[in-house]
C-alpha cells in the first residue's frame, strides 16, 4: 500500500516526550535499555551484517535489536526506552540541548558513508538526471508523468531529500511514500514509469526475497551539474571516496549510555578495523578505510 505524503505529517511528537524523559536506570520489556539499539530501518542491511559478525565474535554481543523510522528512533530515546541508536544524522541543536539538561552524554561515531540512489526499471529509458532536475523534481517544479516512490514517510531518507530540496512537505500528487526500501525497489521492477528513491545498501547482495526485483531495475547515473566540469557518476565506492557522485550521506552509532558497555563495545567494534573491513565489502564507503598490508619477497635468482 502506498500514501500520499501530503496527507502523512511527522509531527513534533518527540517535544511532548522531552518533557516526560527522566534520566534513570530502568529496563524495557524486562530488558537494560543500555542494551537496545534502535536502527533506522533503511540502515537494515549493513547494520545487520555488522550485528551478525560481532554476535559471532562475542557471547555477550547480543543487544535488543530495534529497526523503526529514523523518527521514531529518536522519540524512543527521549521516552527512555533506548539508549544507542544507529540512524543518518546526529542529534539536533535543540536536541543536544535537552540532553545537555537531562544530564545525558552523549558519544558520536561516524562508521560509513552510504549513497541515495534512484532506480528505475529496467523497461525505462532513463539512465541519467542532474541534481537540478532532482530538486525540481521533489519540489514540483517541472512536470512528469511518473510517479516517485520512496520509504517510510518519517524515515531519515525523507528527511534528507526534504533538506536537499529546500522543502518542509512533498505535496505532489505523483509523490509516494511505501513502507520500506525493499518496497520501494519491488515497486519499480513492476512499474515502468516510476522513479524510486533508496538506499544504496538495499541494491548490493540484497536477500532472497527481493533479490528478484533488484535485478529487474537499474541505477541512475546523476550529475552534480553545479560544478562547470561536472559528469555522471553511478554510485560506488570509487564515486563516494572521490566525492563524484552527489547524493551522500553520513552513517552514525550514538551512544547515550554513559558508561562502558554493550554500546561502547559495539560502537568500538564497528568503526574498528573488522568493522570497517565489512563496509568496505558491503559496497559502502568506511569512515576510515582499512589498510592492507603487502609483503613484497624478493627472489635472489642464482
Amino acid at each position: 500500500m502506498k500514501y500520499s505524503l501530503k496527507i502523512i505529517t511527522a509531527g513534533a511528537a518527540w517535544l511532548a516526550l522531552f518533557a516526560s524523559c527522566e534520566h534513570k536506570v530502568k529496563t524495557v520489556s524486562g530488558v537494560d535499555r543500555s542494551k537496545i539499539f534502535v536502527v533506522d530501518e533503511s540502515l537494515k542491511p549493513i547494520v545487520d551484517q555488522e550485528l551478525y559478525v560481532y554476535g559471532a565474535l562475542y557471547k555477550d554481543g547480543h543487544p535488543k535489536v530495534i529497526y523503526a523510522p529514523e523518527n521514531n528512533a529518536v522519540n524512543m530515546l527521549f521516552a527512555d526506552s533506548a539508549r544507542v541508536l544507529l540512524m543518518s544524522r546526529e542529534m539536533t541543536a535543540e536536541e543536544n540541548k535537552v540532553l545537555k539538561s537531562k544530564n545525558i552524554s552523549l558519544i558520536v561515531n561516524c562508521f560509513a558513508i552510504d549513497a541515495i540512489a534512484l532506480i528505475v526499471n529496467q523497461a525505462s529509458n532513463d539512465t541519467t538526471i542532474t541534481v537540478s532536475e532532482i530538486k525540481k523534481m521533489l519540489t514540483g517544479d517541472t512536470k512528469t508523468d511518473k510517479d516517485i516512490v520512496f520509504d517510510n514517510p518519517n524515515s531519515g531518507l525523507v528527511r534528507y531529500l526534504k533538506e536537499f530540496s529546500g522543502t518542509k512537505e512533498f505535496k505532489q500528487k505523483n509523490i509516494y511514500s511505501l513502507k520500506s526500501n525493499k518496497e520501494v525497489v519491488q515497486y519499480v521492477s513492476t512499474h515502468p514509469n516510476a522513479i524510486g528513491i533508496t538506499g544504496f545498501s538495499w541494491l548490493n547482495d540484497p536477500e532472497k526475497d527481493y533479490e528478484d526485483a533488484v535485478n529487474k531495475v537499474k541505477i541512475v547515473s546523476v550529475k552534480d551539474d553545479s560544478k562547470p566540469s561536472g559528469q555522471y557518476f553511478l554510485p560506488s565506492q570509487e564515486s563516494l571516496a572521490l566525492k563524484q557522485y552527489p547524493l551522500t550521506r553520513k552513517l552514525y552509532i550514538l551512544n547515550f549510555t554513559g558508561k562502558m558497555g554493550l554500546g561502547m563495545e559495539f560502537a568500538a567494534f564497528i568503526a574498528g578495523d573488522r568493522g570497517q573491513r565489512i563496509i568496505l565489502k558491503s559496497g559502502l564507503l568506511p569512515f576510515d578505510i582499512p589498510g592492507r598490508e603487502v609483503n613484497i619477497v624478493k627472489k635472489i635468482v642464482q
